[in-house]
């Protein structure tokens, strides 16, 4: 007779065999109720409604949003597929954002279908599908983006409300920077008789810096006898310079450096000035080492402790001790902190004594990261390979709505990121976008919060800030203001939290008689 063990492992290879097809929208009928009811009680499966299941983790906390959100997408276009067949798109809206690169999970996913109910379908942490028995795109209109069926980029920019251009302005800047010419919007305004969108979308193009296509499309809805009154819909002006012809993100990357400077300039403190005294500089740095590793591990979720932080940079731990250990994954943890803090510290170096801060953290972040995980190879953890760059596939934020770009999207966003800080030249908007977006992109699998707080105390010491440490007692909000620059663009909360952090180091440092330059 099999052991529970055989009997789960069983159920599990069912599932693997689902997934291996790609399926993450599991119905009922795709498992037995024996294999169903089995990976419930084990919490390998988590139900989202009546006869619908996503896979999950079992060491995940129950009633914890991870699997949630990493499914959502997937899962949405697998539901709509069923119950709409290909006859379904999403709102022109919606669209537009997913042309645009965001793929945050929305509150309420809006659906079109002529079979659509005109309601609300609950799903789980305060979201949900909204279907709405409207008006379809014909059928040159519709695309497919990852099994989503949306709104082609032409046809969503001339059927999205003007309060999108409004509420979203950094998906509409984005999307409008995707249109090389008129003449892609141009045959569906002049066909549609579109006069008041050919204006609104003349004084769009227009605020981002495409006057040629703002004039053209006056000029040919003019010449077809319409009259055509152009109007802005957005509700402030950019630099169009930063817009060029790119990657979706990438254009996100830069629209969003340029509307959240002025906050963060607003409320930083006044910088102290460079150091005079590097070797000083450095040895207070060293001296923050043991509190910053405990801060910043615990907030990644080792158990750490001062003592074996100190036991391990000493180099009082085994290396080869039983990978199950509980303490020696932490030890390991704690002695590649060591190791790139070491790298970090070179860095630093290099940027006190004038080079460029952005160029520095470009060429030497890949060091740092390496620094971090290479006990866990030496260990037998990680493969060397696991090493070798950037992710090559999709990554998740714990409990966060925000999804990460596509690892093909990292490689062309992160050398966008390296140019705005190495262009930038504002110490405190380094230090907070610099970490902001370094966590937005996420370009590894692993350690892109270490790595993006290094990136943020990198870009500190250029100002003469000191080595500023992010305590774990505060992670629910660091957390919360890292949510809101992601998910809703309110990069204030995350500003407001690095400047309070900042002005308390500067006051510790007063406090204690170290000189401020």
């Amino acid at each position: 007779m099999a052991t529970p063990q055989e009997k789960l492992a069983e159920s599990l290879e069912t599932l693997k065999k689902l997934q291996d097809g790609g399926v993450v929208a599991i119905r009922a009928a795709d498992l037995s109720r024996v294999h169903r009811e089995r990976l419930l009680k084990n919490g390998f499966l988590q139900e989202v409604m009546k006869g619908w299941y996503i896979p999950t983790r079992p060491d995940e906390t129950a009633g914890k949003s991870t699997a949630w959100y990493a499914s959502f997408w997937d899962f949405c276009a697998a539901y709509l597929r069923t119950r709409f067949d290909r006859d379904w798109s999403l709102s022109p809206e919606q669209s537009l954002s997913l042309h645009a690169g965001n793929r945050s999970v929305p509150g309420q996913l809006l659906v079109r279908a002529p079979k659509a109910r005109n309601r609300a379908t609950k799903l789980p942490f305060d979201t949900s599908v909204f279907d709405v028995r409207a008006t379809m795109p014909e059928g040159k209109d519709v695309e497919e983006n990852d099994g989503l069926r949306v709104f082609s980029l032409p046809a969503a920019l001339i059927a999205s409300s003007p309060a999108y251009f409004e509420n979203y302005p950094t998906d509409a800047r984005a999307a409008l920077a995707m249109i090389r010419d008129a003449s892609e919007v141009l045959d569906r305004l002049l066909d549609g008789g579109h006069s008041t969108i050919a204006g609104r979308l003349a004084g769009a193009f227009r605020n981002i810096g495409r006057k040629r296509i703002a004039d053209d499309i006056l000029s040919a809805m003019r010449a077809a006898d319409y009259t055509v009154r152009e109007q802005d819909p957005f509700e402030s002006r950019i630099e169009p310079v930063l817009l060029r012809p790119e990657a979706p993100f990438n254009t996100r990357i830069r629209l969003m450096w340029q509307q959240m400077r002025s906050p963060i300039i607003d409320r930083f403190p006044a910088p102290p000035g460079r150091q005079t005294d590097i070797d000083a500089y450095l040895e207070r740095v060293e001296e923050v080492y043991v509190t910053d590793a405990y801060h910043s591990l615990s907030i990644e979720g080792y158990r750490v402790s001062p003592a074996l932080i100190d036991r391990v940079r000493g180099g009082d731990w085994n290396p080869d001790a039983d990978e199950e250990d509980l303490e020696h994954r932490n030890a390991l943890a704690a002695r590649g902190y060591w190791q790139a803090f070491q790298a970090v510290k070179e860095s630093l170096g290099s940027v006190l004594y004038g080079e460029n801060p952005g160029t520095v953290a470009d060429n030497d972040h890949g060091r740092w990261y390496r620094e971090l995980f290479a006990p866990s190879v030496t260990a037998g953890l990680l493969r060397p390979a696991d090493l070798a760059g950037y992710r090559s596939g999709p990554v998740f934020i714990r409990h966060s709505m925000h999804v990460p770009p596509s690892s093909a999207a990292v490689r062309n966003a992160i050398p966008v990121l390296f140019e705005m800080l190495t262009e930038e030249p504002e110490t405190s908007v380094r230090a907070v976008l610099g970490h902001f977006l370094f966590v937005y992109i996420h370009p590894y699998s692993d350690g892109n919060g270490r790595v993006g707080r290094f990136l943020m105390n990198v870009m500190l010491a250029v100002g003469g800030y000191p080595w500023t440490v992010v305590p774990l007692e505060r992670r629910d909000s660091y957390m919360a203001a890292l949510e809101a620059a992601s998910v809703q663009q309110n990069i204030v909360p995350f500003a407001d939290f690095v400047t309070e952090l900042v002005t308390e180091a500067l006051e510790g440092r007063a406090a204690a008689g170290v000189p401020v330059a």
